[in-house]
């Protein structure tokens, strides 16, 4: 059983805050740090950097690591957002919810989703009987919820841009030899060959980088915005079951 002392939610036993998102994130980043350490043990990492000399596989990498530390901010939030949407399920599942929902005596944890109750009790009031629809009440809530998420499409997006944009640098610097080359001069052939292979060299490590990056990007983003859509779904299914029939019965009465 659950109980309420003094503002203070205690959550039924079995039960503990929602630290999903953080998990998973921890786990696919700690994954992607072993592929990491795996590649500079072998050498790749060392190799890619030597042989980019437009430093566009550096970029890239520098990046996705500030990309990685933005996406920790934000499913670090979303999970703060759900326990509290959590506890909040929790205190208006209890027989005195009401309560719960007056203005002064309020004990609802901080949060977007308490944020997005105070103003249901404070659109019921202003409105008195009557259905409560909550409709541009839930968009402001998911538009609040979403944040900065859209950054890191953003940040794939151009990800693979960059890797485009050395490859086409990649084969600008491997075909640029072939204007002035001389068949007879084989000192000329040979040199033509070496910046032929540096260009390729360009061309592959930067598009692999763009690429790789580009979907490790996209993957965390995924599950932070899959984690966005249930912390939100809760919060509907928690205010239409739970909130506004208390509300709407309230001010009928």
């Amino acid at each position: 059983m659950s109980t309420i002392t003094s503002g203070t939610v205690v959550l039924p036993r079995g039960e503990s805050p929602e630290r999903g998102p953080l998990l998973l994130w921890m786990i696919f980043t700690g994954l992607s740090i072993f592929a990491l350490v795996l590649l500079w043990r072998y050498g790749f990492i060392h190799l890619m950097v030597e042989s980019d000399r437009t430093y566009i596989s550096s970029v890239i990498a520098v990046l996705y690591i500030a990309t990685c530390g933005h996406c920790f901010w934000r499913t670090r939030a979303i999970a703060r957002e759900a326990e509290a949407a959590r506890r909040c399920r929790v205190i208006l599942s209890a027989p005195d919810a009401a309560d719960a929902l007056k203005g002064e005596a309020c004990i609802l944890p901080a949060g977007l989703v308490t944020d997005h109750i105070r103003s249901l009790v404070t659109k019921a009031a202003a409105q008195g009987a009557g259905r409560i629809d909550q409709t541009l009440l839930l968009r402001s809530l998911a538009d609040r919820l979403r944040g900065s998420n859209g950054f890191g499409a953003f940040v794939s997006d151009t990800l693979m841009k960059l890797g485009l944009l050395g490859t086409i640098v990649g084969f600008i610097i491997m075909l640029a030899p072939i204007a002035g080359l001389d068949a007879a001069d084989k000192v000329a052939m040979k040199s033509s060959m070496g910046l032929m292979s540096d260009g390729m060299a360009v061309a592959m490590y930067t598009t692999l980088a763009g690429l790789v990056g580009s979907i490790l990007v996209r993957i965390q983003y995924y599950m932070l915005d899959a984690a966005t859509q249930r912390v939100f779904s809760d919060a509907v299914m928690l205010t239409e079951t739970r909130v506004t029939p208390v509300l709407e019965r309230h001010h009928d009465g």
